[in-house]
């Protein structure tokens, strides 16, 4: 199985970039620190370093540092972005979340404490004030997330499994995407989906479970399945997803995006790389964009839809290239209750992508169809 790369994998294509203290030692020790963007960093113990190193148009964003250094970076022609006090986030950050980074707290102060739980308040309190500088604080952290992003794919196949919220654990649906997520992983794609719960949480959970024995994942099914939904409390949810990730830990790595859009939805900790963005649109993009491998759509509701035809356009016109593999589980859920399917037909007829699309009846079919259309 091919694991997702680190960002310190990918430096030859990012190689302007620091984005941790290891890597700022680096350079500084090999005279290189001029020029280069250093993300997020704490540079307050390396101060004798920025006194002594030419930092001659270096770009610092977000890197806290003492005020001597600071002056004289300056008179350097480094140009320097402060920390902001007071952000439930890091604007500038260089990585992408953890569970482990969105959750902190979980354990002591249940979700309401968490830093994902504070990202979304401050968001409801500043998406609609016409605030220039919490747009702005917004603009940069997506950037930012966006290019983190780049990085830990780069070089990976990766395949997109979207589906609805609804679909609760302990279902056979639920289970059925599971496997879907572990077989896909098990082929060597990297799975990423939109980070929330229901299918989303399932196909990562099967990523996640790629590594272990098959019977590591029944189990984790049932054991998830006595806290069905993250409604009533998210933090009975995530805590369950914890207990799974703490009985069998090393689990494999897959990458999810979601969006504190729709921050009443929170993300799943199955995910080893997760890319929180506030503007949707930027998610859903670099969502479908970044699934060069192909996109299985299981059964969901109006964000399943919008996501169908979100991959259907680029592929209609061919703007991303060669058209990706779309494969649309549950006949009767795409052709009677939602017919997306006769659209997307009639719109791939006699066009190159019309290779490239299939309806299947069940999830299992699913990685083998992707597979057909791939080689197509």
């Amino acid at each position: 199985m091919r694991a997702v790369k680190s960002p310190d994998e990918n430096k030859s294509a990012h190689g302007a970039e620091i984005e941790s203290l290891a890597a700022f030692d680096a350079a500084v020790a090999a005279g290189a620190l001029a020029g280069r963007r250093v993300q997020s960093v704490d540079l307050t113990h390396r101060s004798a370093a920025l006194l002594a190193a030419d930092a001659s148009g270096t770009v610092f964003l977000g890197c806290p540092m003492e005020p001597g250094p600071e002056e004289k970076i300056r008179a350097d022609g480094a140009l320097v972005f402060p920390p902001v006090p007071g952000l439930p986030f890091d604007p500038y950050r260089g990585l992408l979340y953890s569970p482990d980074a969105l959750y902190d707290g979980l354990a002591r102060g249940g979700y309401e404490a968490t830093p994902d739980a504070l990202a979304y308040r401050w968001f409801q309190r500043t998406r609609s004030d016409g605030d220039a500088f919490a747009s702005m604080l917004r603009a940069l952290h997506d950037d930012a997330v966006s290019d983190a992003l780049e990085e830990v794919l780069a070089g990976t196949r990766v395949v997109g499994v979207m589906g609805g919220h609804a679909t609760a654990r302990g279902s056979a649906s639920y289970a059925a995407a599971a496997r879907l997520g572990r077989t896909l992983a098990r082929s060597g794609l990297t799975v990423a989906t939109g980070g929330g719960p229901g299918a989303m949480e399932a196909a990562n959970l099967g990523a996640y479970a790629a590594p272990h024995p098959d019977t590591m994942l029944d189990k984790a099914c049932e054991l998830l399945g006595e806290v069905p939904s993250f409604t009533p409390s998210v933090t009975d949810w995530a805590r369950a997803a914890f207990a799974v990730r703490e009985r069998w830990p090393d689990g494999g790595r897959s990458v999810s995006i979601p969006t504190w859009f729709y921050g009443h939805e929170p993300p799943n900790p199955f995910a080893g790389h997760i890319a929180k963005y506030f503007a949707n649109a930027l998610r859903e993009d670099g969502l479908l964009a970044r699934s060069t491998a192909g996109v299985i759509f299981l059964p969901g509701a109006a964000g399943t839809v919008q996501e169908i035809f979100d991959s259907t356009t680029p592929n209609y016109y061919g703007s991303r290239g060669e058209p990706v593999p779309m494969v649309l589980v549950g006949r009767d859920r795409w052709t009677r209750e939602l017919p997306a399917w006769p659209l997307l037909k009639a719109l791939a007829a006699g066009r190159p992508m019309e290779s490239c699309i299939a309806l299947v009846d069940t999830v299992e079919e699913a990685p083998a169809t992707l597979a057909r259309l791939s080689k197509a």
